[in-house]
C-alpha cells in the first residue's frame, strides 16, 4: 500500500469497528484494507496470499456463522453493525465490549515486542485482526541463513535491516531515488536467554566486510548463489547483484559469528507512518540544525517529530557528530530509544485508536523472512520480547578504526581487539548492563556444576562428536586431547546428528568427575554441562558425549565466556540524550 492508501485506513474510525462474533459471544475488531507494497529486493509473498488467490470475488462475503471454502479454520465475523444501532447478542449470551482496562493489559503484554523496533511490536499488538493483518505482511526467503527461527527457551538474535529504496509517495525526492535497496541501517538484536537484557548491535553501512556466496531464491523459485565479494562496503549485502536479506543474514554470520534467528526489513515509510500513529515522539538537540540534504530544520531542545520530520531526523548526519555516518548511528539509536519509551508509555497502549493505527502501520512496513511470516508468529515473538526492561537494553556499534588502505578516509574496519570482544559478549549471551539475576537458584546450579572432584585426565572417557564446528575439528581435538592434554580413552564418533549453536558435554550422574576435569580442560562453563546418560565406546565401555557445536573456535581456545562484556561506549534505552 502506497502512503496515500496508508491514509485511507486511518481515516475509518476504530469504533465503528467492533462486531459481535457469534462463536464467541464476544465483540471483536475487524478491518478491511489493502496490503502493502513491500520495499525489499528479491522474491517475496504475502502470508495470506493463497487464501486471497482462492477466496470470492470482492464485495461478496460469506453467510455468518458459514466457514469460508478456502479456511476450514477460519473465523468468520458476524455482519458488521451499522454505527450507534444496537448489537443483537446470541440467545441465552449477553453481549459486551471489552473494557479499556482489560484491553491494555493484554496490549501490554503484545506491544511488548517493541524490543524488536516498533514494527515487531506493533505485529504483536494486532491479534484481534488476525486474518486482515497477515495480509499485510510481505515475506522473504531466508534461503538457509537463519537457524529456523527463534525459540523461547533460547537467546534470541534478530536482525534489523533499514533500506534506502524510495518506496512511496514522497519518498522518491530523498538523495539517490534508483536505489536498489541497500542495507543502510543495520542492527542485530540480541535478547538473553532468560530476557532480562539485550543488546542492539548496530552495523556501519561503511564497514568494510566480506560478503560470502548466497544462495538465492528467485522470482520463479528457482535457486540461484550470487558470487560474494571481499572488502566492501557492508551496505552492499543487501540490493546489489540482486542480494536479498538473507545475504545480509550471512554477512553478519560471517562477521560477527552469530547466526540470526530472523530478520525484518523496512523503508523509510516506516518511521512515517509509525511516529505518526503514536503522536509523534521527544526528540532533542544540544545545538540548532539545519541540514539541506536531510531537509532537517529544527532549533535546540526537544521537538515532538513525526512523519517527514522524524524521516528526516533520523536521516542527518553532516550536522550531527563529525558528519558520517558512525555520528546518524548514535542519532538513530537514540530516535528509537525516544520511540520506545512513546510506545511502551500509557498514552499509547491505553488507547484503541493508536493501538489499531500502530498494527496497521506496522504490518504494512514491513518484511519478514519465511519464518516469521504470521502475526501468530509475531504475537509469539512479541510476547518473548515483552519480558524485557527498556532499561536493560543497550545500544552498542560496532567498534571499528578508519581503513588503513585508504588515504582519504570513507570506510571504516573492526576494531582488531575490542570488535572480537563485543561479539563473544553477545554470542555467549553476557549482558551490556547490569541486571539483577532473574533466577538466582538456576544460576547457582549451573556454576556448581564445576565445583567438586575432578578426575585424572587419564580416566576420562569420551566420544567427539562436529556438531557445527568447523570441518575437521572433531579430528583435531582428538588428537590434541589425546597427545597434550593425556586425554587418552578418547575417540572421534563423526558428525552429530543434529547442528547445535554451543557446545556441550553430556555425562551420566556417576562420571561428574570425569566431566569437570574435562571441562577445566576444554573451558567450557557450567552452562555447557549436561547432566544425563552416557553412551557406549567403541570398546564396549561408558564414555561421556562431547559434541562440538558452532561456537567451537578450535582445540585449545576456551569456550568459557566472558566474565562482563568489554567496556565500550554505549547507552541504554531509558535514558533521554540530545544529539551533539
Amino acid at each position: 500500500m502506497d502512503a496515500q492508501g496508508r491514509g485511507r485506513a486511518e481515516n475509518i474510525d476504530p469504533a465503528d469497528q467492533w462486531v459481535l462474533n457469534p462463536n464467541t459471544g464476544e465483540y471483536e475488531l475487524r478491518l478491511n484494507t489493502s496490503a502493502a507494497q513491500s520495499p525489499v529486493p528479491g522474491p517475496r509473498r504475502s502470508a495470506s496470499a493463497a487464501r486471497r488467490a482462492k477466496a470470492a470475488p470482492r464485495g461478496r462475503t460469506a453467510a455468518p456463522g458459514r466457514p469460508a471454502p478456502d479456511s476450514p479454520d477460519r473465523e468468520v465475523p458476524a455482519p458488521r453493525r451499522r454505527r450507534g444501532a444496537p448489537a443483537e447478542p446470541p440467545p441465552g449470551r449477553r453481549g459486551r465490549r471489552p473494557e479499556k482496562k482489560s484491553k491494555a493489559k493484554k496490549a501490554l503484554l503484545w506491544t511488548g515486542g517493541v524490543m524488536a523496533f516498533v514494527v515487531l511490536a506493533t505485529a504483536g499488538g494486532a491479534y484481534l485482526y488476525i486474518e486482515h493483518l497477515n495480509g499485510n505482511i510481505d515475506s522473504s526467503p531466508d534461503d538457509g541463513a537463519s537457524t529456523g527461527g527463534f525459540s523461547k527457551d533460547q537467546a534470541i538474535n534478530i536482525l534489523l535491516i533499514g533500506t534506502d529504496k524510495r518506496t512511496g509517495e514522497g519518498n522518491e525526492s530523498y538523495g539517490d531515488s534508483g536505489s536498489v535497496g541497500h542495507a543502510d541501517t543495520t542492527i542485530l538484536l540480541h535478547v538473553s536467554k532468560d530476557r532480562s537484557n539485550a543488546t542492539a548491535l548496530s552495523i556501519p553501512r561503511d564497514l568494510i566486510v566480506d560478503v560470502p556466496d548466497c544462495p538465492t531464491t528467485q522470482e520463479d523459485g528457482s535457486q540461484k548463489v550470487i558470487p560474494g565479494s571481499q572488502g566492501v562496503r557492508f551496505n552492499t549485502s543487501l540490493g546489489q547483484d540482486g542480494r536479498t536479506p538473507s545475504c545480509t543474514m550471512r554477512t553478519v554470520t560471517e562477521l560477527t559469528g552469530i547466526k540470526p534467528d530472523n530478520f525484518m526489513v523496512a523503508d523509510f515509510n516506516a518511521v512515517k507512518t509509525l511516529t505518526t500513529a503514536v503522536g509523534g515522539v521527544e526528540v532533542c538537540l544540544a545545538k540548532d540544525i539545519n541540514d539541506e540534504d536531510s531537509k532537517l530544520n529544527l532549533k535546540k531542545g526537544k521537538h515532538v517529530v513525526e512523519g517527514e520530520t522524524a524521516l528526516a531526523f533520523v536521516r542527518t548526519r553532516h550536522s550531527v557528530g563529525t558528519g558520517g555516518d558512525l555520528s546518524r548511528i548514535n542519532l538513530q539509536q537514540q530516535f528509537l530509544s525516544a520511540l520506545m519509551r512513546k510506545l511502551k508509555s500509557n498514552d499509547t497502549l491505553t488507547s484503541p485508536s493508536k493501538m489499531v493505527k500502530l498494527a496497521e502501520a506496522g504490518t504494512e512496513a514491513l518484511t519478514v523472512d519465511s519464518q516469521l511470516d504470521s502475526i501468530g508468529k509475531l504475537k509469539d515473538l512479541g510476547l518473548e520480547l515483552g519480558k524485557l526492561n527498556v532499561k536493560n537494553l543497550t545500544f552498542v556499534t560496532v567498534p571499528v578504526v578508519d581503513n588503513p588502505a585508504e588515504t582519504v578516509k570513507a570506510t571504516v574496519v573492526p576494531h582488531p581487539e575490542k570488535a572480537p570482544q563485543v561479539f563473544r559478549s553477545i554470542q555467549q549471551d553476557v549482558s551490556f548492563t547490569a541486571v539483577k539475576q532473574k533466577k538466582k537458584k538456576e544460576a547457582a546450579a549451573v556454576a556448581a556444576r564445576l565445583k567438586g572432584e575432578k578426575a585424572d585426565p587419564s580416566e576420562v572417557r569420551v566420544r567427539i562428536l562436529n556438531g557445527g564446528a568447523k570441518s575437521g575439528s572433531a579430528s583435531l581435538t582428538l588428537t590434541w586431547l589425546q597427545t597434550e592434554q593425556g586425554v587418552t580413552k578418547s575417540e572421534n564418533a563423526g558428525n552429530a546428528p543434529e547442528v547445535l549453536s554451543k557446545t556441550t558435554l553430556e555425562y551420566a550422574p556417576d562420571q561428574a568427575a570425569e566431566a569437570r576435569r574435562l571441562a577445566d580442560i576444554m573451558g567450557l562453563s557450567g552452562s555447557a554441562m549436561k547432566e544425563g546418560e552416557s553412551v557406549t565406546n567403541s570398546q564396549g565401555l561408558p564414555a561421556m558425549t562431547l559434541t562440538l557445536g558452532e561456537d567451537f573456535e578450535g582445540a585449545g581456545i576456551p569456550l568459557t565466556g566472558p566474565a562482563k562484556a568489554p567496556d565500550v561506549e554505549k547507552s541504554t534505552a531509558d535514558k533521554v540524550e540530545c544529539a551533539q
